[in-house]
């Protein structure tokens, strides 16, 4: 059996948009942030130098919605994976400042969500 990982998930999630675009085609500006990795000490100072910044969100969906600016999803590959520090205050940040942001974890999660999100109407003061 193969062993889950969030990769995994999130190429899942990015087949599932690309069928789904069809259906939804604001989908076709969802991206992924590479935030994450590891780096050599020169390279990990010459991307923050640049703007990295850690607990950015993993993925963004730049469409507003609803009440919302935009989504955005903290990808995990399962329950068992635990949200840091800075993600959760990335998540913070972004909700303050008129964003749907939020912890999925799973492809099949995130899909949920990216489809309730969508089937939002602009303006409205849809609830959460």
């Amino acid at each position: 059996m193969q062993r889950k990982t969030e990769l995994g998930e999130q190429q899942a999630l990015f087949d599932w948009a690309k069928y789904a675009a069809g259906k939804y085609p604001e989908l076709k500006l969802l991206f992924h942030i590479p935030n994450e990795g590891k780096r050599s000490q020169i390279g990990g100072a010459n991307l923050k130098a640049a703007g990295l910044s850690p607990g950015v969100p993993d993925i963004c969906l730049p469409v507003a919605k609803g009440k919302y600016n935009a989504c955005y999803i903290e990808l995990k590959k399962d329950k068992s994976c635990k949200t840091s520090k800075e993600q959760n205050k990335w998540i913070e940040l972004l909700q303050n400042a008129g964003n749907f942001a939020t912890v999925c974890h799973s492809a099949d999660e995130a899909i949920q969500t990216l489809t309730a999100y969508l089937s939002l109407k602009r303006g409205a003061n849809n609830d959460d």
